[in-house]
C-alpha cells in the first residue's frame, strides 16, 4: 500500500498560523502557501480551522474555497465541525474529506449520519485518545474512511481501520509508516520537509516504504527525439478536451513531470527547464501521459489551474483562422458556448436582449423564472410526448445559466462538484 505524506496547516480565517495555541503568522497567503505544498509533493493537505467564532468560521470557509480552487491536491478539513451543516459547508468549499472531532460527544453521534449522508469516503474522525477509537470502533469502521490520531498514539492497536497519525514530536517516520494500519502521516514530521517532499519520499523508499511516487510505463529511452534531444508535447484539458498549448520536453523534464505530477517542459529559447506555473501559479496537474504510435510525440491531459497562455487566454489556440458553420452537439461545448453568450450580454448589454432584460430586473426576477421553468418541466414530464419536456429542460437550463452568470458560477465549478460526488 502506498503511504501518503500530508502536511498540516492551521487557519485563522484569512491567514495561516503556526499551530494550536501559537498564533504566530506563518503565511498571510493561505492559497499561495498551500500551492507551494502542493507542487512540492504533498499527497493531501490537512487543514485545521482555528476560528474562535461563527463569524470567523464563515470567513475561513471563503479562504478554504480559495485554497481548493488554487490546487488539485486533496484538502482534508478539520476543526469547527459541530453539525452536519458544517460538514456540508466544508465539502462544498472543496474539501475532499472532513474530520469529526471525537472529543465532542455530539460529533460521535454525528458519525453515522454524516457517513450515510455524504458517503464514508468523505468522512474521517479525529481522536486524541485510544478509548475514543476503541469505544466507537464499529461506527467508525462502517461510516468513515479512517481516523486522524492526534499525539503519539499506539498505532499497532488499530487493525480494523486505517489511521493517519498527526505527529509533532521526533520519531521515526519509516517505523510508523511500516504499520499496516497506517495510511499516511501528517504534522510537523511532514511539515519539516515542506520544500521538497520528493527527497523525503526517496529516504522512505530507501527504508522500504512505498509512497505515492509514480513511474513511467514508457521510459525516456524508448521515445524518439529530434536532433536536439527533445520531444514535442501537446497539452490538453482533461475535463473539456480543449488543446491548451504545445511545448517540448527533454529527458530531465520528462522524468521530473512523471516524478512530481506537475507539467515541466524544456524552454528552447531560454535553454532550461520550465515548470509551468512556477511564476504565474497556473500549474498543470498531470492526469495522464500518452505517446503516439511512433513514440515521437507526447499527449498530456492535465487539470489546468488558471490560464495556460501567457497572454491571459485560457488556451494558446484562440486565433481563429477558419471555421465552418457546423453546430456542435457536444454537451459541455454547447453549455460553455451558451454561457459565453450570456456572459457577453452581461458585460456588453444589447438592446432588446431577453438576457439583458433578466439582468436588469435582478435576482428576484431571475429566481422567479427559474421556479416557473422548473414547474413547467415537472408538468411537461407528465405528458407522454417527449418533445415538450425537451424544450422545457432547455428553458430551465438557460435560466439557470443566467443565475450562474449573475452569481459568478461557471460550468467548470458545477462539473467539479458533480465529479466530486
Amino acid at each position: 500500500m502506498k503511504k501518503l505524506l500530508i502536511p498540516c496547516v492551521y487557519l485563522k480565517y484569512d491567514r495561516l498560523v503556526k499551530g494550536f495555541g501559537d498564533n504566530t503568522v506563518l503565511s498571510d497567503d493561505p492559497a499561495g502557501y498551500c500551492s507551494f505544498l502542493s507542487v512540492n509533493g504533498a499527497d493531501a493537505i490537512l487543514l485545521f480551522d482555528l476560528s474562535d467564532s461563527d463569524e470567523e468560521h464563515e470567513l475561513s470557509l471563503l479562504t478554504v474555497r480559495k485554497i481548493t480552487k488554487a490546487i488539485n491536491t486533496p484538502v482534508y478539513g478539520a476543526g469547527n465541525v459541530k453539525r452536519l451543516e458544517d460538514v456540508k459547508k466544508l465539502l462544498y468549499a472543496g474539501c475532499r474529506k472532513v474530520a469529526l472531532n471525537m472529543a465532542k460527544q455530539s460529533n460521535i453521534d454525528l458519525i453515522e449520519e454524516a457517513g450515510k449522508r455524504f458517503s464514508k469516503s468523505k468522512i474521517l474522525v479525529c481522536a486524541d485518545s485510544l478509548e475514543q477509537i476503541l469505544d466507537n470502533l464499529k461506527v467508525i469502521r462502517e461510516n468513515t474512511d479512517g481516523a486522524l490520531l492526534l499525539g503519539k498514539l499506539f498505532v499497532e492497536k488499530f487493525d480494523e481501520i486505517g489511521v493517519i497519525p498527526v505527529i509533532n514530536k521526533e520519531c521515526s517516520a519509516a517505523e510508523i509508516l511500516s504499520k499496516n494500519c497506517v495510511l499516511g502521516i501528517s504534522g510537523d514530521i511532514v511539515n519539516e520537509h515542506a520544500s521538497d517532499m520528493y527527497s523525503f519520499r526517496d529516504e522512505l523508499s530507501a527504508a522500504g516504504i512505498e509512497t505515492s511516487a509514480e513511474t513511467a510505463a514508457v521510459p525516456w529511452e524508448e521515445l524518439k527525439t529530434d536532433c536536439a534531444g527533445l520531444v514535442p508535447v501537446v497539452c490538453q484539458d482533461h475535463a473539456t478536451g480543449a488543446v491548451l498549448m504545445v511545448a517540448y520536453m527533454n529527458k530531465e523534464a520528462y522524468e521530473k513531470t512523471v516524478r512530481e505530477g506537475i507539467m515541466t517542459y524544456y524552454s528552447r529559447s531560454r535553454k532550461c527547464l520550465w515548470k509551468k506555473g512556477e511564476t504565474s501559479g497556473h500549474y498543470q496537474y498531470v492526469k495522464s501521459l500518452y505517446c503516439d504510435c511512433d513514440k515521437d510525440t507526447i499527449l498530456a491531459k492535465v487539470i489546468q489551474i488558471g490560464n495556460a497562455c501567457h497572454t491571459g487566454e485560457y488556451s494558446c489556440f484562440f486565433n481563429e483562422i477558419l471555421k465552418t458553420d457546423d453546430v456542435s452537439t457536444d454537451p459541455y461545448t454547447v453549455l460553455e458556448d451558451v454561457m459565453s453568450i450570456i456572459l457577453d450580454r452581461k458585460e456588453n448589454p444589447k438592446e432588446g436582449s431577453y438576457t439583458n432584460y433578466l439582468f436588469d430586473k435582478g435576482l428576484d426576477k431571475i429566481l422567479k423564472k427559474v421556479g416557473e421553468e422548473a414547474a413547467e418541466t415537472v408538468i411537461a414530464a407528465k405528458n407522454p410526448e417527449p418533445e415538450e419536456i425537451k424544450y422545457e429542460i432547455a428553458d430551465l437550463l438557460y435560466h439557470l445559466m443566467v443565475l450562474m452568470a449573475l452569481k459568478g458560477i461557471t460550468w467548470a465549478d458545477v462539473m467539479e462538484e458533480l465529479a466530486r460526488r
